[in-house]
């Protein structure tokens, strides 16, 4: 096998063992790898500066039509196209190069963005036009995210994946705070147009990092997990055999045994499941601006009190990735997502009984906080447990589940609001404990505890689960080139462009 020896990392206090209270702020040790870092540093940039379509596209929307409803058309368009992007490029991920298609995805997008910047430019108020412009963002994101959650585990070793993901979080919330409040800004000095063209440019420095990247193939047929960091020992082979690995076999039928693949594995079916208990009963923030209106006095159409309420969320997200040295050395990877979600439902349930606003902010800060945990270590445990050959299609279930769940939360946390503020509305100045949005929250909560320790009782796969300890210093042995190996004369992949993930992998029995 040919081989090259990895560079060792940079020194960095980021890369030891917690020696100070510095330890237990923000684990930055994945950042000592190039590849990751490259790409890290280039999300940074396109959280805030890409963005910003986020604000631009659903008021250009409604500036051209006047109307929610084409507001509310275009999410659903884009929800669409991003489910299906998510499953199908998820079985293109286990059967090409992943960095081609991470190039592919992230160029789609920039052209999106500088499709809209043209029209804009063009004075263009065609809803049809805009609606196709929104189904290939959703197209193009959905491969985006899907790709990148299978990529990360061949640029980073097992044990640091926690890290890996945390920081990757942290940049994306912040990212969904600080971006759409800057767009606000900028809005009524330069534009809708000049919006999107800056999403356009902030993209071409996540292009350049993923050019960076080495080659990511898929694994050679017969080499077990190849390079992924999963747990199995060939059963991910045997689940995408002759019905859905063969380069011949069709996308569906790829697709469809990544599912039976993922559906077979207790493991991923608990994480899973109890993510989607979670967000599903969980995540009342469709029912804000009721609760900010008829419990804690705001004013009607929105205010002071509805936005304190969306941004306390993601303020304790924000909060608990700048403290994430705290928990992601842990490996007890199944127990925290378990006892993270009880968690979440306990906060819900405060939420719901605050007598003040103060109180329910701080619960959904803390909320956030215990969201990030669970966030964190269900990608983590998704990612290292299964393996390579599978990974493209198990990330994009998990794409479905992540972008499906709140979506599904809205529907029934507002229906339920709705129909329960007929019945309780008349005593709202009687008891406003009995009020419509403080019963569905009470019992979103509630619900999420007892399913998440009913799954967790059901499945102690989940509850037992151990992270793999850490690998052996890296520079002790040579490390393999990323990706399956044709044989004597593969090309050796330059040593700055490899990643210490497969010395790590290699020594660890999964190379």
């Amino acid at each position: 096998m040919s081989a090259t020896t990895v560079r060792p990392p940079r020194s960095s206090t980021c890369s030891s063992r917690p020696a100070s209270a510095w330890a237990f702020t923000v684990d930055c040790r994945p950042l000592a790898i190039p590849a990751f870092r490259r790409m890290w540093a280039a999300s940074v940039i396109c959280a805030v500066g890409g963005s910003f379509s986020v604000v631009a596209v659903p008021t250009q929307l409604f500036t051209v039509t006047g109307s929610s409803a084409a507001v509310g058309a275009a999410a659903g368009v884009s929800f669409a196209a991003l489910v299906a992007a998510a499953v199908w490029s998820g079985a293109l991920a286990d059967r090409m190069d992943r960095r081609t298609m991470l190039l592919a995805a992230h160029l789609g997008l920039t052209l999106t963005y500088a499709a809209l910047w043209l029209q804009a430019v063009l004075g263009g108020r065609s809803v049809p036009v805009l609606l196709v412009a929104v189904a290939f963002q959703g197209l193009t994101y959905g491969t985006v995210l899907t790709t990148t959650g299978a990529t990360v585990p061949r640029l980073v070793p097992a044990e640091l994946l926690p890290a890996a993901n945390s920081l990757s979080s942290l940049v994306r919330y912040g990212g969904s705070v600080l971006g759409p409040m800057l767009a606000g800004v900028l809005v009524p000095v330069v534009g809708l147009g000049t919006l999107y063209l800056f999403d356009a440019v902030a993209l071409l420095a996540v292009v350049w990092a993923v050019a960076m990247l080495p080659p990511l193939p898929p694994p050679t047929t017969g080499t077990g997990t190849g390079t992924g960091t999963g747990t199995g020992t060939g059963t991910e082979e045997s689940a995408v055999g002759t019905e859905g690995g063969g380069r011949g076999t069709s996308a569906a039928r790829r697709t469809l045994a990544g599912f039976r693949y993922l559906a077979a594995d207790r493991l991923l079916v608990a994480v899973l499941t109890v993510d989607l208990a979670a967000m599903i009963f969980g995540m009342p923030s469709a029912l804000f601006p009721e609760l900010a209106r008829h419990v804690f006095g705001g004013t009607a159409g929105g205010g002071t009190q509805t936005g304190l309420l969306y941004a306390a969320y993601p303020a304790g997200v924000f909060a608990a990735g700048l403290l994430s040295g705290t928990f992601t050395r842990a490996r007890r990877h199944g127990a925290l997502v378990a006892v993270a979600a009880v968690a979440w439902g306990i906060t819900v349930v405060l939420v719901g009984l605050a007598p003040e606003l103060w109180i329910a902010l701080a619960a959904l800060m803390l909320g956030g906080a215990v969201n990030f945990v669970l966030s964190t270590f269900r990608t983590t445990i998704v990612q290292a447990h299964t393996g390579d050959a599978v990974r493209g299609r198990v990330q994009g279930a998990l794409t479905v589940v992540l972008v499906g769940g709140p979506q599904i939360a809205n529907v029934l946390h507002g229906s339920a609001g709705a129909a329960l503020q007929d019945v309780t509305g008349p005593l709202h100045d009687a008891a406003s404990a009995l009020s419509g949005p403080r019963i569905v929250i009470c019992a979103g909560g509630l619900l999420t505890v007892v399913t998440v320790t009913a799954i967790a009782w059901a499945i102690p796969d989940l509850r037992r689960y151990i992270a793999p300890a850490p690998a052996p210093a890296l520079t002790r042995a040579p490390a393999p080139v990323l990706g399956p190996v044709a044989g004597p004369a593969s090309p050796v992949v330059p040593a700055d462009r490899v990643s210490p993930a497969s010395a790590s992998r290699a020594r660890a029995g999964r190379g």
